[in-house]
């Protein structure tokens, strides 16, 4: 049996449907952009979106202000689009190919946000890889956003198994680094006119 190429998978997505046919697709991230203003972050704090691809977050970001932007994705061809799309805007921008189970940051981040990236490391290795160098790339006092797939939510996204998350999960996973700060539900209508329940939970790391 060959083995799956995670990188390969998401080149071909990226390749072959545009920003509006994928289900994870928001005009406007509203859950996510609550998140910087419920903690109030600072617009030169430095924000990473992992798993970002060519979502529109970024975009958003920049329209507020914010000025130490990093956005990570797996796929080239992801980030080629929200280069593409974002101008002359794109130099304002850190743009990194990596694997989100792999990436080793080279400085640390004051906000961590992650939509639907972790949700699809389903070995245990790979989670503890990603838990260990989230903690260790997140500053003092730092905000941890992470949203998955809860247990009403798809088990499958873009014909991959993923792993679903709870709050008592989730929190359970995080506990020996983060303080839980709170997990809500959120209903995302995709634009299939299908709905997606995820699970997001905020975190901070300890001082």
């Amino acid at each position: 049996m060959e083995e799956f190429d995670r990188k390969k998978h998401w080149e071909q997505i990226y390749q072959t449907k545009q920003l509006s046919e994928v289900s994870w697709y928001q005009p406007t991230p509203d859950t996510s952009l609550k998140f910087f203003e419920q903690f109030n972050i600072p617009k030169e704090a430095k924000i990473i979106d992992v798993g970002g691809g060519d979502s529109l977050l970024v975009d958003h970001l920049l329209e507020r202000g914010y000025e130490n932007i990093t956005v990570l994705d797996i796929s080239e061809s992801a980030l080629a689009r929200a280069k593409l799309r974002l101008g002359e805007r794109a130099s304002l921008v850190k743009w990194i190919i990596a694997d989100a189970a792999t990436f080793k940051p080279t400085g640390q981040y004051d906000f961590w946000h992650d939509r639907a990236a972790f949700h699809f490391l389903t070995q245990e290795d790979e989670i503890g890889d990603y838990i260990n160098t989230v903690q260790q790339s997140i500053t003092p006092s730092g905000i941890l956003v992470i949203g998955t797939f809860s247990e009403q939510g798809p088990k499958k996204c873009s014909g991959i198994e993923i792993k679903q998350y709870s709050e008592t999960s989730m929190t359970e996973r995080l506990k020996d680094f983060f303080e839980k700060i709170e997990c809500i539900t959120v209903e995302h209508k995709t634009p299939f006119d299908t709905i997606q329940q995820f699970v997001f939970c905020s975190f901070r790391r300890p001082v």
